[in-house]
């Protein structure tokens, strides 16, 4: 069984869903423009990774293998109509701007990858870390997007905080510089694109240097 440490590295790291396996880049590419917009939507995929994760690894006994897919693909579905009618209902401004990427969860491969290849093969506490650890690292990474692109292409960061956070949110919005004209590449698709490549190659930097570290102390590491 997977410790709960791997467990945890390998959904904000190791095997994060954005940066190592390129999954869900649809909303994540679309959505990032301001730091606000990705939360929410991190937050949506985050509560159905770990209820859609908890619940396959319940049933997991009780459904036949010819028809695991489908059972898996109408939980989730599910579970992304309460979520999406919960928001609408409590976040509806959100909502509104988030639109047609919080049904798209449902599609979303990294979610049905996870309840497959994880929850439907190990207990209840494992797949529900699975899916909080997978959550998280997915929310990180469209919270850093969106920073990125916000900060690159309207000079602001936090604005229109008070969609998820309420009225009393307006002055969490931060002026990173009052004269900047904006930057429009930042905030079109192809800013999302050259955002992510950013954050993929930081990440692949980050993970290589200890390996450059060890052969400069020891070059006979090189060899190896």
């Amino acid at each position: 069984m997977t410790s709960r440490r791997e467990i945890t590295h390998n959904g904000l790291w190791s095997n994060n869903v954005a940066l190592v396996q390129l999954l869900g880049l649809c909303p994540l590419l679309a959505v990032t423009n301001t730091v606000v917009n990705g939360i929410g939507l991190g937050l949506a995929t985050l509560i159905t990774l770990i209820l859609s994760n908890t619940i396959v690894s319940a049933i997991r006994g009780f459904v036949r293998k010819e028809v695991r897919l489908p059972v898996f693909v109408l939980i989730i579905a599910s579970v992304v109509t309460i979520i999406e009618l919960s928001m609408k209902a409590l976040f509806y401004d959100l909502y509104l701007v988030l639109g047609i990427f919080i049904p798209l969860i449902v599609t979303n491969c990294a979610i049905i990858g996870r309840a497959e290849g994880f929850a439907s093969r190990n207990p209840i506490g494992p797949a529900a870390l699975d899916g909080l650890m997978m959550g998280l690292g997915f929310l990180g990474v469209l919270a850093l997007l969106g920073a990125l692109r916000e900060i690159i292409g309207f000079g602001t960061l936090f604005a229109q905080a008070e969609l998820m956070f309420g009225e009393g949110a307006r002055a969490m919005t931060l002026e990173i510089n009052p004269d900047y004209p904006g930057f429009l590449l930042a905030v079109l698709p192809p800013g999302a694109f050259f955002g992510l490549a950013i954050l993929i190659v930081a990440k692949n930097w980050l993970d290589l240097r200890p390996q450059e570290k060890a052969q400069a102390i020891d070059p006979a590491a090189e060899s190896l």
